[in-house]
């Protein structure tokens, strides 16, 4: 499992995340402590505390691994 930290603080970011993420075949998670729901659930992503960065989770041997990584690059949070 590879993992990000993102950054979904605002309406628009989560829209245009779960846009990007949603055209990907496959499960994604995003955690947050030990809460975990859906990546392509725009409401289960809202139900999270997203004051915070969460970890989105993608399985390594995702196929198009790096495409998911461009995709999700405008979401990545600053360290």
């Amino acid at each position: 499992m590879k993992s990000y930290m993102l950054d979904l603080n605002s309406i628009d970011r989560v829209k245009g995340f779960v846009k990007a993420i949603e055209v990907f075949d496959g499960y994604f998670d995003l955690a947050t402590g030990r809460y975990v729901i859906d990546a392509k659930s725009i409401m289960g992503i809202f139900s999270m505390d997203l004051s915070k960065p969460v970890e989105f989770r993608v399985p390594e041997v995702h196929e198009k691994l790096p495409e998911i990584e461009k995709a999700i690059a405008p979401y990545i949070a600053q360290a």
